[in-house]
């Protein structure tokens, strides 16, 4: 089970040996169903443990990855993204002094992220495990989908305590921004912002591998 955790994660090889860490994914849906896709990974909080791991050869038996390795996938990742079909304007960020990495891009339709993440795994920046049929809009019916994701239950179950260690204090966090606004929408565990023109989840990692918590949720907008 060595490779579950990083089937799991995304982009971000360092985290695999922390604990303490963010994953920030937020959407911005224009009234058209274009829009920009941003994904933020933060590991400011466990900033001086990984400055000490960096530096080392391994760490519980698993290679700690270089600055130039997290480099170049991070940059496989955006040239992937640049060639997939209605996305454009893809930009990266990497800050190695407080381990904060960003991806940015703007779509046509949110279907397009789904297609660039397929593509991601197609090229094994991704593990097979991550999924990648996120997203769903249908402007004309005015609804925004946010799919159920399979539960990965049984392969935490084999992990290692060790590798368990890993999920305890991450956190997820998805904002989903609408140019209209919120009529209703099926998961209540979502906040509602006061304009209605914003929906957000907060969770721990672990809550959603178990799926004590969900990330599906329909929204009709008025």
């Amino acid at each position: 089970m060595k490779n579950c955790i990083k089937q799991l994660l995304l982009l971000l090889p360092l985290l695999l040996v922390t604990s303490c860490f963010d994953i920030l994914d937020k959407v911005n849906v224009k009234a058209d169903g274009s829009g920009e896709y941003t994904l933020i990974l933060n590991a400011s909080k466990s900033k001086t443990r990984l400055a000490s791991i960096s530096k080392m050869e391994t760490i519980n038996g698993k290679k700690v990855p270089k600055r130039t390795e997290i480099e170049a996938k991070i940059n496989e990742a955006a040239r992937i993204f640049r060639a997939t079909p209605g996305i454009s304007n893809v930009k990266t960020s990497m800050d190695f002094d407080n381990y904060i990495i960003k991806l940015s891009c703007s779509f046509r339709k949110i279907e397009n992220i789904n297609t660039g993440l397929d593509q991601l795994k197609a090229r094994n920046i991704i593990g097979k495990m991550v999924p990648t049929n996120i997203y769903g809009q249908n402007p004309a019916k005015k609804v925004f989908t946010r799919n159920k994701i399979s539960t990965f239950k049984s392969d935490y179950d084999k992990m290692s305590s060790a590798d368990k260690e890993i999920f305890n204090d991450a956190r997820y966090i998805s904002v989903l921004q609408f140019e209209n606004s919120v009529k209703s929408q099926s998961n209540n565990q979502y906040s509602l912002s006061p304009n209605r023109k914003a929906v957000k989840l907060e969770a721990n990692v672990l809550d959603l591998i178990l799926q004590r918590k969900q990330l599906q949720n329909n929204i009709l907008f008025q």
